[in-house]
């Protein structure tokens, strides 16, 4: 598959934050709690999906004191419907426990601190980091994934691998791509049939075809 070229690069770059500039999650959250919550249940998992079951889990359960005091069985039974729910139940428990006894209740905005918290690696910290303050970060997922390959950004194997080509060759705005790249990939460069006339990276697109994820 060819690679898109440094001109490409910047052209792609542009575009994106000429169309995405003010993408923001498509999760609901009203704190840094909850979002935290909310892309930790999003793995593998539609963001509807998750906005569905998360006004019930924080009724219950409105702060990391709250969920650190769970049962577990009825955070997975408000949870079910979600994929991997017995291990994100164990996990979110988790996390708030160590927000409690670590950080007194705070969510920590930092990168490193974020990744020892219960199930969150280093794409959902990247997302808090993004989502929260704007880091210069970026947090690959399928969509993002399938995008930079198809637009020839990344050959890489792995989301992790796929990250360090994208900082590298994007360098700033970071936070606004990684909305856009989610957004363009969930709703117009779709896994199968994606909506190629609706699309306005026509110009730079290296296979629609054989990347499928």
């Amino acid at each position: 598959m060819k690679k898109a070229t440094k001109k490409e690069i910047q052209e792609i770059h542009q575009l994106f934050i000429d169309r995405y500039s003010d993408a923001v999650t498509e999760l609901e959250y009203k704190n840094a709690y909850e979002l935290v919550v909310a892309v930790a249940l999003s793995a593998q998992c539609t963001d509807k999906r998750v906005n569905i079951i998360t006004p019930q889990l924080f009724l219950k359960y409105p702060h990391p004191h709250a969920m650190a005091q769970a049962d577990i069985n009825e955070v997975k039974a408000l949870i079910n419907s979600c994929s991997f729910f017995n291990n994100k139940a164990k996990n979110i428990i988790e996390m708030a426990k160590r927000v409690v006894d670590v950080y007194g209740g705070e969510i920590p905005m930092n990168e490193k601190e974020l990744m020892t918290l219960g199930g969150v690696g280093q794409k959902t910290a990247n997302v808090v980091m993004i989502e929260y303050t704007g880091a210069n970060l970026m947090a690959v997922d399928t969509h993002v994934f399938r995008v930079s390959h198809r637009l020839g950004l990344s050959d890489d194997k792995t989301a992790i691998k796929t990250e360090a080509t994208l900082v590298k060759k994007f360098k700033n705005n970071l936070h606004a791509l990684h909305q856009g790249m989610v957004l363009f990939g969930r709703y117009i460069c779709t896994a199968k049939n994606p909506k190629c006339q609706e699309c306005f990276l026509t110009d730079f697109c290296k296979t629609k075809e054989s990347f499928k994820v």
